[in-house]
């Protein structure tokens, strides 16, 4: 289910859009042992001493800078100004994705993150399209304490045990597939199929005429994204 081309790179490039006036911030850390370096997009007439929701976001493709770039600027920035969340999105650690080896970064990345950042409830909303949904799904079924929701656009839990299927039932869990893409839908739909049937709380949306690069969520149409942050952090899953 990886998606790894440079012809996926490019399609991210039309998404990138000149946003607010929100605050963003490349950083750099040392996790591990690891040099991590991320982005942060704080809200406008950001306060220290307040607290804010936050996302957790993972980039797509080959998970590099420029890819945490596209969807900072297609999926999160403008929406996360308007309603007052932190964004954190990281870069793949020496090009080794998040999920074949990058994520040995956690959890101590996001202990780091907490002391940094007054987070609402030591919870994230994580999130991430195509690479980025796989390792999203990944961090959240490894330690669920940290979130209170997890959205792949596309993406899902890939292959999964029925131990990390259990880890998500606590949480609001999302699935976006592109109808015109191949092989995610299906497997993300017997994914959400199986965790309903859990009585966990997922959703899954089938966008018509959308390739693998899902556009109908980015733009105006990331509220839909946070929309569902919104009521995850308010202790309601989105239907």
């Amino acid at each position: 289910m990886q998606v790894r081309t440079a012809t996926f790179a490019a399609s991210l490039c039309v998404l990138i859009a000149s946003t607010g006036s929100a605050s963003v911030t490349e950083k750099t850390a040392n996790i591990n042992g690891i040099t991590v370096r991320y982005k942060v997009v704080l809200p406008p007439a950001y306060d220290a001493a307040k607290t804010y929701p936050a996302i957790l976001a993972f980039p797509p493709g080959s998970q590099d800078m420029s890819m945490v770039d596209a969807t900072l600027n297609g999926n999160f920035r403008a929406q996360a100004e308007s309603r007052g969340y932190i964004v954190i999105e990281p870069a793949a650690p020496n090009d080794v994705l998040f999920f074949e080896g990058s994520e040995k970064i956690f959890p101590a990345f996001l202990t780091r993150l907490l002391s940094d950042y007054h987070i609402a409830g030591g919870k994230f909303n994580v999130a991430g399209n195509s690479n980025g949904g796989l390792s999203a799904f990944l961090i959240a079924a490894k330690y669920p304490q940290y979130f209170v929701s997890v959205t792949g656009f596309p993406g899902f839990l890939d292959d999964a045990t029925p131990q990390q299927l259990s880890a998500l039932g606590k949480l609001c869990i999302h699935m976006f597939a592109g109808a015109l893409d191949s092989g995610w839908p299906e497997a993300m739909r017997d994914q959400a199929a199986k965790l309903r049937t859990a009585g966990y709380n997922v959703t899954y949306s089938l966008e018509p005429g959308q390739p693998h690069v899902i556009r109908t969520l980015t733009g105006p149409g990331a509220a839909r994204l946070f929309d569902q942050f919104d009521a995850a952090r308010k202790g309601m899953c989105a239907k």
